[in-house]
């Protein structure tokens, strides 16, 4: 038998399927090199800055399930860093604010009778209860914006013995009203104090900013009233001072829209005016119920009408 010599028989184009499948298993090396590489000048990218930012491992993810959590019924998903002392004692300010606009209501009631008929402490004495009550809305808006929960108290009767007080009615309503205005100041600034016992900066501003300032100058202003009606007396010096006073707050009234203290959607919290001749200057103190904004004008004014 012939020997028989082995042979290698290859199908047609089996060749070129080698060879595409070699230049295959190249490219693909290739790739995993360069994603390798990718890879490794990512990774040296995060070691020059140092730091990867991965807000789930940190802070925020223990926010999250607090917020995931919350009974929104119940609960603000605005609160934060809030004190629950502060809280309660910004309730405790809302409830002054509505009491001594309460009192000053009462007054503006009592001046405006016509066995009494002293038309400018009725005016004076309704701006103050205005103003007031605008104070405890901003608090209230405040406390609202923090996430609070506003909680009115119950409001005391005013027990007023205008009449029949050796002093007259005038000046006993303004001795009143100053030590009002005094005690206000005073639990202000009890409010600041427990807003800097928390570490509450936002609080703290908000509360000697909106409101401290402003207590400060009203003190000051009845002050000055009181002053001047015990200089006066009990008689025509009482007219004079009511027609005066009545003049100032009218005054007010009328030309405050012409100096744009009603502009950057802020409420007018405060007027201040004197008047020299014929020229009125009026400064507008507003605080803005969004912000919490406080800003101020002065305009010098011809004489409104």
């Amino acid at each position: 038998m012939p020997n028989m010599t082995s042979i290698a028989i290859r199908a047609p184009g089996a060749s070129v399927v080698a060879s595409k499948a070699s230049r295959s298993r190249s490219a693909v090396t290739r790739v995993h090199v360069a994603r390798r590489n990718v890879s490794s000048r990512a990774a040296s990218l995060d070691n020059l800055t140092g730091v990867v930012f991965q807000p789930l491992n940190e802070q925020a993810k223990a926010e999250l399930a607090i917020v995931d959590g919350t009974n929104t019924a119940i609960a603000s998903l605005a609160r934060v860093d809030f004190h629950p002392a502060c809280e309660a004692a910004i309730n405790e300010q809302i409830n002054i604010e509505y009491t001594v606009s309460y009192v000053y209501h009462a007054l503006w009631a009592y001046f405006d009778r016509d066995n009494v008929a002293l038309p400018g402490l009725a005016a004076f004495f309704k701006a103050g209860s205005d103003e007031e009550r605008e104070h405890a809305e901003l608090l209230m808006e405040y406390q609202n914006r923090r996430g609070g929960r506003v909680v009115l108290g119950t409001l005391s009767v005013p027990e007023l013995d205008i009449a029949s007080n050796e002093k007259g009615d005038a000046l006993y309503a303004m001795e009143l009203a100053l030590s009002l205005e005094k005690l206000n100041f005073s639990k202000l600034r009890a409010l600041q104090a427990v807003a800097d016992a928390h570490g509450d900066a936002s609080m703290a501003d908000f509360v000697e900013g909106a409101l401290l300032e402003e207590q400060v100058s009203a003190v000051k202003k009845v002050s000055e009233y009181v002053s001047q009606l015990r200089r006066v007396g009990r008689g025509l010096g009482v007219y004079q001072f009511d027609k005066e006073l009545g003049a100032q707050v009218a005054a007010a009234a009328a030309c405050v829209n012409q100096t744009g203290c009603e502009s950057q959607h802020a409420v007018v919290r405060r007027y201040e005016v004197c008047t020299d001749g014929k020229v009125i200057y009026i400064c507008c103190i507003a605080v803005s119920g969004v912000h919490g904004v406080v800003w101020q004008r002065c305009s010098e004014l011809p004489q409104c009408s």
